[in-house]
């Protein structure tokens, strides 16, 4: 079974995470898929950032729906770069990578929905979320659309959980992964993925349950211990 390699934020580890520049070199490695997350800024313009605030990953303060597009567009996300929106992420990727994309804080679905739909991307997109109604609303939206639900710690019925949520597949934190969670997800249906582990160590772990999927801030560790880096 061939494991799909998925650059969480890009390539968090190695370039500013959720940029443009860090999302080309998951490509450029090779990456199945990309992983973001999307917020609206104050003006309603979907943005591509983590946080609840832009102080960490940027040179500005403040929470991200305080601030309009152009005030966000003006900091420096790390290396010059801006943060980019969800359609200059789209236009960038073309057909060569999948996207996962988280849904981070209220009422984010239907404009990332429409955007989506707008590029035509209905079949290029999972949306992912922690929260289970973020996944049917998107469902009820545009019932073509994937969805997948993540997990830190599962609890028992996870596996039915993000099933009867309308997901075709979860997101389960590595420390948390075993051959009975992966076995649960497939007795559902579910695509599963392990996230993020970063050492070799603990991709190499991975690697042995062997989930259909690993998410990881160093992709490229991930892509040379399965023989497939570019």
């Amino acid at each position: 079974m061939s494991i799909l390699v998925t650059g969480h934020r890009g390539c968090a580890l190695l370039e500013p995470e959720n940029t443009l520049r860090g999302f080309r070199h998951a490509l450029a490695l090779g990456c199945d898929y990309i992983e973001t997350d999307v917020r609206l800024t104050s003006d309603g313009r979907m943005v591509l950032i983590h946080d609840e605030t832009v102080d960490r990953t940027t040179n500005g303060t403040g929470r991200v729906g305080d601030l309009s597009f152009a005030e966000l567009r003006a900091l420096d996300a790390g290396q010059g770069e801006h943060v980019p929106t969800l359609e200059e992420l789209l236009a960038m990727l073309g057909d060569r990578c999948q996207l996962l994309c988280e849904l981070k804080g209220e009422g984010v679905e239907a404009e990332a929905v429409r955007i989506v739909s707008q590029a035509e991307k209905e079949f290029q997109v999972v949306f992912t979320s922690f929260h289970l109604e973020r996944i049917r609303r998107v469902k009820s939206l545009c019932g073509m659309l994937r969805t997948g639900a993540i997990f830190s710690e599962p609890p028992a019925d996870f596996a039915s959980l993000a099933r009867e949520a309308g997901a075709e597949a979860v997101g389960v934190n590595h420390r948390h992964q075993s051959a009975d969670v992966i076995a649960a997800a497939h007795a559902e249906g579910l695509h599963i993925r392990a996230w993020n582990p970063d050492t070799e160590e603990d991709i190499r772990a991975m690697i042995a349950l062997a989930p259909d999927g690993i998410s990881s801030n160093r992709p490229d560790l991930v892509l040379k211990l399965l023989g497939r880096l570019r």
